[in-house]
Formats: structure tokens, C-alpha cells, sequence
């Protein structure tokens, strides 16, 4: 184990992926239900101990999907309670954050959150993570897997590193003229790229080329929000995190808008940039530590609670 993962003493996980079409909420929090068990069991016999000698239980309290936050609350509940343990409410953007950050080393970075439920460029002052621009109506990461939903190219929508429209659009030559390029000061709109990018389609254009356009607009948009954000902050540092961090076209953008600043890029790896519950029991560690905990009968789930409402207790 290196340095970076001595905080990390176990690392199980079970991963959803519908047969077919999106990620449905229910069929979701019943998978999870049942994969809970096993899943705690294993993490337990990797770190090579007993719950018994756990401080305390973190779950993730939202943004997210509502019946897969209370699958996990309801199990952190079931824990703490019978095993008398504090429990923490971890906020999800927040995690991605934090574990950022540890696997790293960045310190004190302009923070690029990409993922399917979630766009956002965002930066820590005086105690939060403030929102510089974010997405105003779908995530980047809803974008991509919806339209290769649609046009036939997924699921899995990752295929051998790349997301699917990435390997399809390495085929691509034209950029459509007819797909609009939506930035609206430091704020992102996505839902009508993926409009015109399906009627693209249907009016004949290559797969190839549509999939190019669409690649090249989105990721652009991403990489002028980040850029104001550096402007404005004056911070040398930029961190991708969330799932549609893996992409490399997407770290060619943005290594060339961290060279202009005279900033230094850092890409959260796959593992952790991905929903993962390493990230909310590091989080979690943290809060623990700065004391905070919250009552069980508190601990309702928040499917859209912001990660600028969250006070970050334990950063300077």
C-alpha cells in the first residue's frame, strides 16, 4: 500500500448497471438492498476488523437519486443504532472533493465536478465550496450516456477506458453547425446539445460526426467555465473529479487551459473519480473528526442538497 492509500483500509464495492436504458431509481435501491450485506461483510474482513472497532458510520445524506440515499441511510441507521456508534451525514459533491484532494495531493485547487447527475466548477473560500458556474438544466455525464441511449451506442456506456461517444467520435471528421455551443457567463447548458445532436441523427449526419460535434462543444464549454474560474480566483491549480473525469480528450482541454494559467492539472483516477464509498467513509473520517454527527431521527435524505450549503469544518 503507498503512502497516498494509507488512510484506506478496505475497498468493496458492487456496482449497478441496468440490462438496458437509464439507471431506474427503484431498481437501483433494490439492488443495493440486497448487495448491502455481502458488501459490508467483505469491506469488514478486508480492513480486518469488527465493526465493534469502528468510531463511527458515514453515509451519504444527497444530492442523489432519493430511494438509493435511503437504501444507505437506512442501513447507517440500522448500524448505529445497534451498535452505538456516531452517525455522520457526508454530502455527496463534498466527498468527491475530499477524496480528490487525498489521492492527489492537490491543495487547494479550482475543482471541475463531472458526472451523471452533476456539472459544476467550483472552488473553497471562506469555509465552503462555492459554485462558480454549473450546469443549468442536465450534467455532462447525463448528456453523454443519454444520447448514446438513444442512438443505439450503449449500455455499458464505457467501453476499454473511453465513454462511448469518445471512442465513437475518434471516427468523426465535421463539426455540425446546426449543434449549439450553450455557455451563459460561467453557467452550462446541456439539454439542448443533446436535442439538436438527436435530431442531427435522425436528419441523417454520421453517427461519427455527430458524436465529434457534440464531444468537442460540450468539452470546450467545460473548459471556458474552468478557465473564468481560474481567472477569477487566481488559484494555480485545477482538479477534474466525477466520472467523465477518465476521459483523455477531455484532459488535453484542460491541460492546455492549466498551461495558459500557469496552473498545475490533477485528474482524479477512474477508481475514485466514479460514485464510490471510499469517498463518503473519507469524508465521513473527517467530519467525524471536527465533530460533527447527527440524530437519527435528524437524518432525512436531501436528493438536492447543494454542496454550497455544506460548512467545511475541517479545512483551514
Amino acid at each position: 500500500m503507498s503512502d497516498d492509500d494509507k488512510f484506506l483500509y478496505a475497498d468493496a464495492r458492487a456496482t449497478y448497471v441496468p440490462e438496458k436504458g437509464g439507471i431506474h431509481p427503484r431498481e437501483a435501491s433494490r439492488y443495493l438492498s440486497v448487495k448491502a450485506p455481502e458488501i459490508i461483510g467483505e469491506a469488514l474482513d478486508q480492513a480486518k476488523i469488527g465493526i465493534e472497532e469502528i468510531d463511527a458510520i458515514a453515509f451519504s445524506q444527497g444530492p442523489g437519486l432519493g430511494p438509493v440515499l435511503r437504501v444507505g441511510a437506512s442501513i447507517a441507521r440500522a448500524l448505529a443504532y445497534y451498535f452505538n456508534k456516531p452517525l455522520v451525514p457526508v454530502n455527496h459533491a463534498v466527498a468527491h472533493i475530499e477524496i480528490g484532494l487525498k489521492i492527489t495531493g492537490a491543495r487547494d485547487p479550482v475543482v471541475v465536478y463531472l458526472s451523471g447527475g452533476n456539472s459544476a466548477v467550483i472552488a473553497y473560500i471562506d469555509k465552503r465550496y462555492r459554485i462558480f458556474g454549473e450546469t443549468l438544466d442536465i450534467a455532462l455525464g447525463n448528456l453523454l450516456d443519454t444520447f448514446a441511449r438513444e442512438v443505439g451506442l450503449g449500455p455499458p456506456y464505457v467501453a476499454e477506458g473511453l465513454h462511448v461517444v469518445d471512442k465513437c467520435a475518434s471516427r468523426g471528421k465535421e463539426i455540425i453547425e446546426e449543434i449549439p455551443y450553450v455557455v451563459k457567463g460561467q453557467d452550462l447548458s446541456f439539454s439542448g446539445i443533446l436535442t439538436a445532436a438527436l435530431r442531427a441523427v435522425k436528419k441523417g449526419y454520421a453517427l461519427s460526426d455527430v458524436c465529434y460535434t457534440l464531444r468537442e462543444i460540450a468539452y470546450s464549454m467545460v473548459a471556458e467555465v474552468s478557465e473564468r474560474c481560474l481567472s477569477h480566483t487566481k488559484k494555480r491549480e485545477i482538479m477534474v473529479v466525477g466520472g467523465v473525469a477518465a476521459s483523455p480528450i477531455l484532459r488535453e482541454k484542460m491541460e492546455r487551459v492549466a498551461e495558459r494559467h500557469g496552473s498545475e492539472l490533477f485528474i482524479v483516477p477512474p477508481k475514485y473519480a466514479v460514485d464510490n464509498g471510499v469517498m463518503i467513509a473519507w469524508t465521513g473520517l473527517l467530519a467525524h473528526k471536527a465533530g460533527l454527527r447527527i440524530r437519527i431521527e435528524d437524518s432525512i435524505v436531501k436528493p438536492r442538497w447543494r454542496v454550497d450549503e455544506v460548512d467545511i469544518l475541517w479545512r483551514d
